[in-house]
């Protein structure tokens, strides 16, 4: 099969590339530019935990030497400190669970250094082609693949499976593609400098709203890198204001010296003006061409952070694509990375655009209310810390691959759709790791809960209790699955058996070791689509839930033998097929109102 075609090399485009080459997916990823990255302080992002451990997965695992977690979070209002977060990892307990609720610190890094990092990971997989200066002007569609066209000086015909346009907000893919890109204008400017100076929190982020000093204006941000340098913003007025080199260097004065007392020395290295634009695409999918990050997207206003959601898009995307790739069409798993990934990132437009009358319309009775500054605090808080409407990762639970409700199901800490917590897990194989680092590899997770088997030889755990049931139904899905055992999840029971998909959102949380309905659900969250299907239909033989239920007969006897007193209780829009089904899909993801936002 010919391989997916990645139309731009940013961040985004170089994840997706990796993330499709983890699951054994080729592609060309046509670079219109020389193949460099442009090295800018200036720009920086910053990588919440889940995205910052995705980062690892796909090889950039030096990205902690080039950026910097956070020790805290540091809220100001006029002279006066509002707010104070410490943030870090957690210390686990002999449950393996948190003892404390410390935020996770996130990633801050140079974002010439993050491109870099995915740049050598790309130069070490086999299964990705990088081919700098081809800029596409050619994109046609049939019904077995798509073909693009790259102009000079590398004037080529691509033949792929797929195409991404990851294209940046002028997009070539999406205009070819004929799709609108709707949305407001200058939501929000910033003044941008980085310099190397002594502040008086180190490692510690910064937001000072309405300070004491005339040049100071409504807000300002100060966010922390490697080797003593600063990242600082200053919120311009909605029109005007010409930033000069003048008057940037005079915010920068004034800005130490109100921190400092007096303004200390300091390196000024790299400076800017950062406009902000919430637009959405109007489809995210047209056939066999979709588009992801700023393609189809473009937030930042209130901390929110657009790559975040842009590496989310090429991590939803890849595992769907690679399904298909490897398995054959399957319409609505494909149709579900728009119906989840354009529904998320329009809740969060939505929630900026409702927060940003609030924290920046100004004056008014809101300042009279008692609390309302520190509510706004916690407002932008959040959008920088990754949390609430405006931050925290984005929950599926109206997706069309959703299973419906069973008896079966039970209730955990994570709803469905939501990331699963990071726990510790133990595969059959004895290896003890994060749960996260088995996620991305193409195949869905089955998680049993089962305290105690940690002080347990794994040769008693594999064939005790329910674990010879649980290992025959997971044979018996309709697509490979690896099964992992852990001590404890939170909320969850013992022999509680967690159904998690390769992007890390729980599918479901069964009550015990039910096979029918975890073949039913794991079905379900494939849209309909497993081993050796076409489009969702019937898998036959062995590999149905005939197969499941007598596994799960035979079984009893053994199961009855096996657990004894004195042992652990758990051992461990275009296509006319299906479009009634996938309209009603939609109708449920845009049930909260999502759709009004296009």
């Amino acid at each position: 099969m010919d391989p997916v075609i990645v139309v731009g090399a940013g961040p985004v485009g170089l994840t997706l590339s990796l993330a499709l080459a983890a699951q054994g997916v080729p592609s060309v990823v046509l670079d219109e530019g020389p193949g460099t990255e442009e090295t800018r302080l200036a720009r920086t992002v910053v990588l919440r935990e889940d995205t910052a451990d995705l980062m690892g997965r796909l090889g950039c695992r030096d990205l902690d030497r080039a950026g910097l977690r956070w020790a805290g979070w540091r809220s100001m209002r006029r002279k006066q400190l509002v707010r104070e977060v410490p943030l870090g990892e957690d210390p686990e307990g002999e449950d393996g669970l948190p003892r404390h609720a410390l935020l996770p610190a996130p990633l801050h890094v140079p974002q010439h250094a993050l491109g870099t990092a995915l740049r050598a990971a790309v130069g070490a997989a086999p299964l990705v082609q990088l081919m700098p200066l081809s800029r596409i002007d050619t994109l046609e569609q049939d019904a077995h693949g798509v073909t693009v066209h790259t102009r000079e000086p590398g004037s080529t015909w691509w033949r792929g499976s797929y195409v991404v346009g990851c294209d940046g907000a002028r997009s070539t893919v999406r205009k070819l593609l004929d799709i609108r890109f709707p949305g407001r204008t200058a939501v929000e400017r910033h003044a941008v400098a980085a310099l190397r100076a002594e502040l008086p929190w180190p490692g510690e982020a910064v937001l000072h709203r309405q300070p004491p000093w005339r040049t100071g204006g409504a807000e300002v941000t100060a966010r922390p890198l490697p080797d003593g340098v600063w990242r600082v913003d200053w919120l311009l007025p909605p029109r005007g204001e010409l930033v000069t080199p003048e008057a940037l260097i005079t915010r920068i004065r004034d800005t130490l010296a109100g921190w400092c007392g007096e303004t200390p020395a300091y390196e000024l290295l790299d400076t800017g003006v950062h406009t902000l634009h919430h637009r959405l695409a109007r489809r995210w999918r047209r056939q066999r061409a979709f588009l992801a990050g700023d393609a189809a997207h473009l937030l930042g206003a209130l901390g929110t952070q657009g790559l975040d959601e842009g590496l989310r898009d090429a991590e939803n995307l890849a595992w769907k694509l690679a399904h298909a790739w490897h398995h054959g069409p399957a319409e609505q798993l494909l149709d579900s990375y728009q119906s989840e990934r354009r529904a998320a990132v329009a809740a969060r437009l939505r929630a900026a655009d409702q927060c940003l009358p609030i924290l920046r319309g100004g004056g008014g009775l809101r300042t009279l209310v008692p609390g309302a500054a520190r509510g706004h605090d916690t407002l932008l808080a959040d959008g920088h810390l990754g949390r609430g409407a405006l931050g925290a990762p984005p929950s599926y639970s109206h997706s069309p691959l959703s299973p419906p409700c069973a008896e079966a199901h039970t209730a955990v800490g994570t709803p469905p759709g939501a990331p699963v917590a990071d726990v510790r897990v133990t595969a059959p194989d004895g290896t003890t790791v994060r749960l996260r680092e088995r996620l991305g590899q193409g195949h869905p997770l089955v998680v049993l809960v089962a305290p105690g088997t940690g002080v347990w030889d794994r040769r008693h755990w594999q064939t005790a209790g329910v674990m010879p049931r649980l290992t025959d139904a997971v044979a018996a899905l309709p697509v490979t699955a690896e099964l992992l055992v852990t001590e404890n999840y939170p909320g969850a029971s013992a022999h509680t058996v967690l159904l998690i998909r390769p992007d890390g959102h729980l599918v479901a949380a069964f009550g015990g070791v039910r096979p029918a309905e975890l073949f039913a659900a794991a079905r379900a969250a494939l849209g309909g689509a497993g081993r050796g299907t076409e489009g969702g239909a019937e898998p036959k033989g062995p590999e149905g839930p005939e197969r499941a239920e007598q596994a799960e007969k035979a079984e009893a006897e053994q199961v009855e033998k096996v657990e004894k007193a004195d042992e652990p209780e758990g051992g461990l829009d275009d296509d006319a097929a299906g479009h009634d089904q996938r309209s009603q899909a939609r109708a449920r993801v845009h049930a909260d109102g999502t759709a009004g936002i296009n």
